[in-house]
């Protein structure tokens, strides 16, 4: 009698782009990254509260009480994957999400990713909204080449500083250097560009990408300050070149 295989394989780990504020789901999402994510029952997110918000505008095959949601201790360093991947582990399809955009991209979320490699585990990315590569497609600076840097210090002369390297590497390099701010701060951020980079420097502000009332300008650094735009609490992606 041959041996039975009683060995389960794994789920597959789908990678969900989140909406990047309040618009409509089949304004930004395709239809299949709405029809994949309306039937799993896992998902991984930050914020588990946010999740069941996104995961309500979708037209779902499960209740929403029957959804599993683990959600991701930003606090702790160490990840506890057992308790993460155990719906995967044992053959259930899961959700990775992210806050907004896309899921590893300025995220936590890479982590989960790699782990899931080492582990074998099939790794799916949809198609959905990325704020970092929507504002530099629109922003007509360099796309062949360009560095995200993610956030900059909050300490004013050390942002300073990194904003002057940022715009020698732009400069010498031929690259558009991307980075981003919390909301709140946005406006402090401009400023320091303004006042730190040379006149000729182009910059880019992209806020509020792809919801109704986005906001995507590239001028030089000369006219930015002739400018008069409000950023506080807008998630807004800052590139120059």
């Amino acid at each position: 009698m041959k041996p039975s295989n009683n060995k389960v394989s794994f789920g597959v780990l789908y990678l969900i782009p989140v909406l990047l504020g309040d618009s409509e789901v089949n304004d930004v999402l395709p239809a299949k990254t709405i029809e994949i994510t309306s039937r799993l029952k896992n998902f991984i997110s930050e914020n588990a509260k946010s999740a069941r918000y996104f995961l309500k505008k979708l037209n779902l095959a499960n209740p929403l009480q029957e959804i599993a949601i683990t959600e991701i201790d930003k606090h702790n360093d160490q990840i506890d994957f057992n308790f993460h991947f155990e719906a995967l582990r044992r053959g259930e399809d899961t959700g990775l999400l992210s806050e907004a955009g896309m899921p590893a991209v300025a995220d936590p979320g890479s982590k989960f990713v790699l782990r899931a490699h080492n582990e074998g585990i099939k790794v799916v990315p949809l198609s959905g909204p990325s704020s970092i590569l929507l504002s530099l497609a629109a922003s007509g600076l360099n796309g062949q080449s360009f560095v995200f840097h993610g956030y900059l210090s909050k300490d004013k002369e050390q942002r300073k500083e990194q904003i002057r390297l940022l715009e020698k590497n732009a400069k010498s390099l031929k690259q558009t250097q991307i980075f981003i701010e919390t909301p709140y701060r946005n406006q402090v951020l401009l400023d320091d560009i303004i006042q730190t980079c040379s006149g000729s420097t182009q910059l880019c502000v992209a806020s509020e990408v792809s919801l109704s009332t986005e906001q995507i300008l590239t001028k030089t650094i000369s006219d930015w300050k002739t400018i008069a735009i409000d950023l506080n609490k807008k998630p807004t992606v800052f590139l120059i070149l």
